[in-house]
């Protein structure tokens, strides 16, 4: 019989997709998102008893769209309405060329609903934060918390971000399309880093979004062929990805990049990442993407752990930081003078940050810390990193380090 775990899982593979179809029949973001929910609170109900139907996509979508009509009709006293809900239920209007999963064939130059949400929302009236998370929400299903976290800001602040992006969406009718050529590099950076952030949701949770920002990924790299940040970030998230069969033990508790069996590595993303890297670099116009992209090529070129050219991946990060200075870049080079030029160094570098609330900072440290002998605060800084973590793999590993580091910490 099955269970509301069938649902969950439809909705982490499906939640933007759907949201996506219904934002362009309905023309409303805050409609398709409230019918998508509602249909998913239908299939908890009903799943359960009625079992997980063929299409399980296009059931959430159909469902969706028959919630938005009703409310339509309720909300209507007027013929506007009714004649907008009778053009969302006629079939040969919803469905002139149904796919596998019922729903309209999709057309234009980029054949892709979701490519099309993330362009509307990543529109130049809109701050860059606020088409990061509103992108993640639509697209990737996460919640308010969960985005907060990405951000570094109090949810309640991200909850006002949110319905005030959504506002000037509707306000100003920003339209749901690709935009033509002259348009795209305003709205590119929005993309892509919306892109990167669904990866990293993924890379640290559920592996359906990390696949989910790959697909995007590809379809913007044959969308904009000739701009070197796309194949850079598509070239980033391959050789990200390409860890993920070493990134976890058996029992689900992450293994740390020095850690990690290298004969797991996927060598198949590791060579199509490497080619888009060299791809880049005979173009000569770095950036921040194409930066990160070769640091990972780096690591993925060393056979061991203690092989690791870390006096290049030094230099990347100082370019990196002359490109696009932030804490975490900041962070990210500590740990690369941690390497080259020993903890002690590294570790003025971390204390001069201030990322106070951000888990890794705290984690880093307290890897620092035991290098230096310190392990009781050393275990103080694991501690602070497994409470701030937003994965239970990594929390898991952290209070392990905690214990190896300083067995009668509390």
């Amino acid at each position: 019989m099955p269970d509301t775990v069938d649902v969950e899982a439809v909705f982490r593979a499906e939640y933007g997709r759907a949201v996506s179809v219904l934002v362009r029949l309905l023309g409303d973001i805050d409609l398709a998102e409230e019918a998508v929910q509602d249909a998913f609170t239908t299939a908890v109900r009903n799943w359960p008893e009625t079992g997980v139907p063929p299409s399980p996509a296009g059931w959430i979508i159909t469902t969706a769209r028959n919630r938005a009509i009703d409310r339509l009709r309720r909300e209507s006293s007027r013929g506007a309405r009714h004649a907008e809900a009778a053009r969302l239920y006629a079939p040969h209007l919803l469905t002139p060329d149904p796919g596998p999963s019922g729903t309209a064939a999709e057309e234009g130059p980029v054949q892709d609903d979701r490519l099309r949400l993330i362009f509307t929302c990543c529109h130049p009236a809109l701050a860059l934060r606020s088409r990061v998370a509103l992108t993640l929400r639509l697209l990737g299903g996460l919640s308010t918390a969960q985005i907060a976290r990405a951000f570094l800001v109090p949810e309640p602040t991200l909850a006002q971000r949110l319905v005030r992006a959504k506002a000037k969406i509707r306000d100003a009718g920003i339209p749901y399309r690709v935009p033509s050529d002259t348009d795209l590099p305003e709205r590119l950076g929005g993309v892509l880093a919306v892109v990167y952030l669904i990866f990293n949701e993924g890379y640290t949770g559920d592996p359906a979004l990390g696949a989910e920002a790959l697909r995007l990924g590809r379809l913007l790299a044959a969308l904009i062929p000739d701009e070197p940040e796309v194949t850079g970030l598509l070239a980033l998230m391959l050789l990200a990805e390409s860890r993920r069969p070493a990134r976890q033990d058996a029992d689900g508790v992450l293994v740390p990049l020095p850690e990690q069996d290298r004969t797991l590595w996927d060598r198949e993303l590791i060579a199509e990442g490497q080619d888009l890297v060299r791809h880049c670099l005979l173009r000569n116009r770095p950036g921040p993407y194409q930066i990160q992209a070769a640091i990972n090529a780096v690591h993925s070129d060393a056979p061991t752990a203690e092989a690791t050219d870390w006096h290049q991946i030094l230099r990347l990060y100082d370019q990196l930081m002359a490109v696009a200075p932030s804490p975490v870049v900041s962070l990210n080079r500590a740990v690369a003078v941690g390497e080259t030029a020993g903890p002690d160094a590294a570790l003025d570098l971390v204390d001069a940050l201030g990322l106070d609330r951000y888990h890794v900072l705290h984690a880093v440290r307290a890897d620092l810390l035991r290098r230096l002998g310190r392990t009781a605060e050393a275990a103080v800084e694991y501690g602070l990193a497994a409470e701030l973590a937003g994965s239970e793999a990594e929390r898991a590993y952290l209070e392990r380090r905690r214990r190896e580091t300083h067995p009668r910490a509390t």
